[in-house]
């Protein structure tokens, strides 16, 4: 009988162990947003992946803060690249009270979405959108750990101006916020540096048939187009390029076309060799701990890699970084935490200036070799 007793009290004390454990537990949603669907799907599905696999590290951590131990949760939303669909993410995100928010991809969508954040008091940070102009409304809450398309633009600018000697471009733009930003920042590099600019077409993210921009430009005889878009638009363009015998014009564009998928949309083009293309931050052999996560990635995604993943899995880590040096999971006492941060990730050290940009962002060129994207620096 009294064995009996002991050993009752002895599962009632685990019990009640077990339940002040469970209350202990608190759960912090943390926002993604990309697109997940559509054209640009293969970028939102990898910077998603990247944030997921963040807050599957962190767990393993059993992170205690405000002596609560914490469980993240990531709550990934779909903004399909469009910039209302973006901002009611954004909303969405808001009235869920989640921590804080890795995204968006786009330049369009995340530039609408910050005021959205602002407002309701969560910070974000964006690890692939490069417009300028987001920083510039000077919202405390907006942050970015990726150069911007001042660096990539005026980047690529140099390159063809002094390494490659070139005299004559030609410049394509899709009319978003991206696409026209990072064109303007080349295009005023290289009148800049000298070269002349011989013609100027536009495009949307939506279209598939560039033939008639391509003659046009075709006949001003350019020594490289500037291409200011995504991969979807830079791969069928490619391999029209090829077929209106364009076979030695070099083509250059930002991290929008910087990925191993327009190789594949480019669908053995010899025009793709002609690429020349600038992302922000350092190459994976050369990010402090790139090619390890790389092997991790690979191993739980496979085949899913595009640009941005690494720097969506630092966003995450920067955001709880900030937490546990406020000790709080509320925004409005962690935020103002993360212009100090100071953080070593997996593609460098992340600190901020006082608007929220990255600080010493670096830039990689990369060409296309038997198909495959390799760093030039």
């Amino acid at each position: 009988m009294q064995l009996k007793l002991k050993l009752s009290v002895a599962v009632a004390l685990a019990a009640v162990a077990g339940m002040v454990s469970a209350q202990d537990v608190q759960v912090v949603k943390i926002g993604h947003v990309a697109p997940m669907s559509g054209a640009q799907a293969h970028y939102g599905k990898d910077n998603a992946n990247g944030s997921a696999m963040a807050v599957e590290d962190l767990n393993a951590q059993n992170i205690v803060i405000g002596g609560k131990k914490i469980k993240f949760e990531l709550q990934a939303e779909d903004d399909a690249a469009d910039p209302k669909q973006g901002t009611a993410a954004a909303q969405k995100l808001c009235d869920s009270k989640v921590a804080g928010v890795v995204g968006h991809l786009n330049s369009g969508t995340t530039i609408p979405a910050s005021k959205v954040y602002n407002d309701c008091g969560i910070p974000h940070i964006t690890g692939a959108a490069t417009n300028p102009n987001l920083t510039k409304p000077g919202y405390k809450t907006t942050y970015r750990i990726i150069a911007n398309d001042n660096a990539l633009g005026a980047g690529l600018a140099f390159y063809a101006a002094d390494a490659l000697k070139l005299k004559r471009v030609a410049m394509i733009d899709d009319r978003t916020a991206y696409g026209q930003g990072v064109a303007e920042v080349f295009k005023r590099t290289a009148l800049a540096k000298g070269m002349t600019v011989v013609d100027e077409q536009f495009t949307t993210d939506k279209a598939t048939d560039f033939m008639a921009i391509l003659t046009a430009i075709k006949a001003k005889n350019p020594d490289a187009i500037f291409f200011g878009g995504m991969d979807p638009q830079a791969g069928p363009m490619l391999r029209q390029m090829e077929q209106l015998g364009m076979t030695k014009v070099k083509y250059f564009g930002g991290d929008g076309i910087c990925t191993s998928e327009v190789a594949k949309l480019a669908a053995g083009a010899k025009t793709l060799e002609n690429v020349v293309c600038a992302e922000g931050g350092s190459s994976l052999e050369k990010m402090p701990g790139g090619m390890a996560w790389k092997k991790r990635y690979d191993a739980k995604y496979p085949a899913q890699f595009q640009v941005y993943s690494p720097y969506t899995y630092d966003a995450t880590f920067v955001l709880v970084d900030a937490m546990k040096r406020a000790n709080s999971t509320d925004p409005k006492v962690y935020t103002p935490k993360l212009i100090e941060t100071s953080f070593k990730g997996v593609t460098g050290t992340i600190a901020f200036e006082p608007n929220g940009e990255l600080k010493n962002p670096s830039m990689t060129l990369s060409v296309y070799k038997d198909g495959k994207k390799t760093p030039l620096n």
